[in-house]
């Protein structure tokens, strides 16, 4: 192990008992405590700066971050996620729209030409944190009265379970994206900081579409957790069986 990843460690090490928005010493202080050159401790730092684990304020030094917010791939909304951890959930509207749809929408939705949509844009905030930005579309036909308020600070599933309609199933992508000028904006971001892409188009039942969602994640707040089970002996067998 290299000197500059035994550096690294050693932070990594410190961080575990560093709560968000705790300071590092002084980079002066902290070369000297670990014995290394300053050269070789911003290295080591600048590491920890991309894999999101602290940031870098110039003029102010380096600060802790906290362990990242992990995803389970199972079916969940932002707001019971959050509120499982422990965490306030909220949302700010930045933009309401009500129009026809677009092509790619109208695939997603299974609508026919002109018929319209509410797109709603939103800032998703964990204790007051930015974390994500949602676009949810949905029929018009489906909350014909539907308002910019009604989804201020509130879960758009808790809202359609008000109104006797239910998510039955989604169908969701994930993929890697950086960050363009607006959405780092409102994130509080460097301009193409990394970030997570969701796609999911949920529907009833029925088999009704109900929304398509597009939402970028903070990479540095944000990961994907699976769980993976190994198969039975039994299930071994069968497909040995097959072969």
């Amino acid at each position: 192990m290299t000197k500059y990843h035994a550096v690294r460690d050693r932070l990594l090490d410190r961080l575990d008992t560093m709560s968000a928005g705790d300071q590092f010493p002084p980079e002066r202080d902290l070369a000297r405590e670990l014995g290394v050159s300053r050269m070789t401790l911003r290295r080591a730092i600048d590491e920890l700066v991309a894999r999101g684990a602290v940031r870098r304020r110039h003029g102010s030094g380096v600060f802790a971050l906290g362990p990242k917010l992990d995803q389970a791939l199972i079916a969940s909304s932002f707001t019971e996620d959050m509120r499982a951890r422990g965490l306030t959930p909220g949302a700010r509207i930045l933009d309401f729209e009500r129009s026809p749809a677009g092509a790619r929408i109208r695939r997603q939705l299974q609508l026919a030409e002109g018929e319209e949509i509410f797109t709603v844009s939103r800032l998703r905030l964990a204790d007051e944190e930015p974390i994500a930005l949602e676009e949810l579309n949905l029929p018009c036909t489906l909350l014909p009265d539907l308002r910019a308020e009604d989804l201020e600070n509130r879960s758009f599933y808790e809202l359609l379970l008000q109104h006797d309609i239910q998510v039955a199933n989604s169908v969701q992508t994930i993929e890697p994206t950086v960050l363009d000028a607006q959405e780092a904006s409102s994130l509080g971001v460097p301009l193409h900081a990394p970030a997570l892409l969701f796609e999911r188009t949920s529907r009833s039942a029925e088999g009704a579409p109900i929304e398509f969602v597009r939402s970028v994640y903070r990479g540095d707040r944000y990961k994907i957790r699976t769980e993976l089970t190994a198969p039975s002996t039994q299930d071994q067998r069968q497909d040995k069986s097959r072969t």
